[in-house]
């Protein structure tokens, strides 16, 4: 069974900056592509960033693109999300996604195994 546990979330200056991680395991990381996806108060989740198995290739939301950086080490078995230049807009509950396959995806039926979430706050 593969678990996903998030850390890093808080709350930070509008301006500021915040890494996120994500915690994976139950089968072999590197084989299966992740993401990140957002929730914010009354609205439906939305997709972030992914990246492919061997982290080569990278697709992000064009409300993060130039800001948001998603990485990760497939040795630690640890997923990143780095939040630069955030605005009061990026608040909301941000969720790791571990992919059914090798590839990227900004589909969230295209993941089957979820973390439980860590809240970023962004103050004006």
């Amino acid at each position: 069974q593969v678990q996903l546990v998030e850390s890093g979330g808080g709350e930070v200056q509008a301006g500021g900056s915040l890494r996120l991680s994500c915690a994976a395991s139950g089968r072999t990381f590197s084989y299966y592509g992740m993401g990140w996806f957002r929730q914010a108060p009354g609205k439906e989740r939305e997709f972030v960033a992914t990246i492919n198995g061997n982290g080569a290739r990278t697709y992000y939301a064009d409300s993060v693109k130039g800001r948001f950086i998603i990485s990760r080490d497939n040795a630690k078995n640890t997923l990143y999300l780095r939040m630069n230049s955030l605005k009061p807009e990026d608040t909301a509950v941000y969720y790791c996604a571990a992919g059914r396959n090798y590839y990227t995806s900004s589909t969230s039926s295209e993941y089957g195994y979820w973390g439980q979430g860590t809240q970023v706050t962004v103050s004006s």
